[in-house]
């Protein structure tokens, strides 16, 4: 039989055990919502994951190097659901480190309403991100597509020439999302 002694303990052994599952659970929270801004801190500072920071290169001359070619793949992807069509019009391109490019890609609204969307660019691999500099891109603004247009979005890049020579293909990907402001 438990005494009034054993109950007393086991009812503060429980108050203790509740107490450090909420503090477990603040504390995960806390850790959740933290990582985030913390994990794009580490990829702004290391390069990885392809985050090209929202760097844009300045016009400037550069050296072309002629003697060596890099690959660049360009890829197209849509978040789950998305109302559109969306690709590259060239999938593959070789490019001389130093001298500027342009390519598009083609995106038409595949809705009988005004829609806005954004382009998320990622370069892989992830070192290559800081070579990468687009001079002009389509991601850089929202665009607003009406019923049923298609439009050719350009993008104007250089591969810097200190991309390291084993890189020899760099691929941009861009995944594009619907906003919710169609209406602006």
């Amino acid at each position: 039989m438990e005494t009034q002694e054993t109950k007393s303990a086991l009812a503060t052994a429980n108050r203790r055990v509740v107490r450090r599952l909420l503090l477990a659970v603040a504390a995960m929270f806390a850790f959740g919502f933290a990582l985030a801004p913390l994990y794009d801190v580490l990829c702004q500072i290391t390069g990885l994951n392809g985050k090209t920071g929202g760097r844009v290169a300045v016009a400037r001359p550069v050296v072309v190097d002629e003697t060596r070619t890099v690959t660049v793949e360009f890829v197209a992807s849509l978040n789950a659901g998305a109302p559109w069509e969306f690709a590259p019009m060239v999938t593959r391109m070789a490019v001389h480190p130093g001298q500027y490019y342009q390519t598009r890609y083609l995106a038409r609204n595949l809705t009988d309403q005004r829609l806005v969307g954004q382009a998320v660019p990622s370069v892989a691999p992830g070192p290559a991100a800081r070579h990468f500099q687009k001079v002009e891109c389509f991601c850089f603004n929202r665009q607003k597509f009406e019923p049923g247009e298609e439009r050719a979005m350009p993008v104007t890049f250089i591969i810097d020439p200190e991309l390291p020579p084993e890189v020899r293909t760099v691929t941009l990907s861009y995944t594009f999302f619907k906003l919710d402001d169609a209406g602006g």
